[in-house]
């Protein structure tokens, strides 16, 4: 599902691509399918709130967010299975848009993206898998380094800057939806809680070391073919 979901995304961002090239036609798109608060919360354009989630501003706006589903979704849906990963990540897209549309009721301005729906993704692998190792690029002037960090880190700074930013950043500063990434990601936490306690809440990170469950890709099987030894 993970997979599907990033196909999905890139097929539709492809078929928009050539909107790009006419801002009045790509202006009138976003007008139909991106989530517009004011539209919504005036005239019920709620349908908007399910496909603004797979459309994207840009090539690097797809590319960052499947990058993160790419990289979280796998073990996440490893353990909800497909059917009910699909629902855990449009339940958390909703929310995400609920949180944004809360914070920005009256704004006229069309908010895409899957990155909501990925905070999401994002939060269950916080709690779920929170010794992770993720490998971090970092860009110090012309030097690249890369560092080994547990996923607590990682996730959990970037949750703080979405916080922060979210706080002190004014409406639409950036283009950046904060208050929808904040939803999305709570979102994700309290709907992988149940499954987390099912599984022994502690136990369950006892058993797994805290580290996404890497099955071998191949078995060891017993043979009844003797073994046949070189002669001296």
């Amino acid at each position: 599902m993970t997979w599907s979901l990033i196909a999905l995304n890139v097929i539709i961002f492809l078929a928009t691509w050539p909107l790009f090239n006419d801002e009045r036609a790509l202006m009138s798109f976003f007008g139909e399918w991106a989530m517009i608060p004011i539209e919504v919360t005036s005239e019920g354009e709620y349908h908007t709130m399910l496909t603004s989630m797979f459309l994207h501003g840009g090539a690097m706006h797809l590319f960052g967010n499947m990058l993160f589903l790419y990289l979280y979704g796998d073990n996440v849906e490893d353990l909800l299975g497909p059917v009910r990963f699909l629902m855990f990540y449009l339940a958390s897209g909703f929310a995400a848009a609920f949180a944004h549309l809360l914070t920005n009721v009256g704004s006229p301005v069309p908010t895409v993206g899957a990155s909501g729906a990925i905070a999401g993704v994002m939060g269950a692998y916080l709690l779920l898998f929170p010794k992770a190792k993720i490998d971090v690029l970092f860009f110090i002037v012309i030097f690249i380094r890369i560092f080994t960090l547990p996923a607590w880190v990682i996730l959990g700074f970037w949750m703080v800057t979405q916080v922060f930013s979210g706080f002190t950043v004014a409406t639409g500063g950036g283009g950046v939806a904060y208050w929808a990434h904040i939803g999305g990601f709570v979102a994700g936490l309290a709907l992988i809680f149940p499954v987390w306690a099912a599984r022994g809440g502690p136990r369950f990170w006892e058993r797994t070391g805290y580290h996404p469950d890497h099955r071998p890709t191949f078995t060891t099987r017993t043979t009844t073919v003797p073994v046949v030894r070189r002669q001296r």
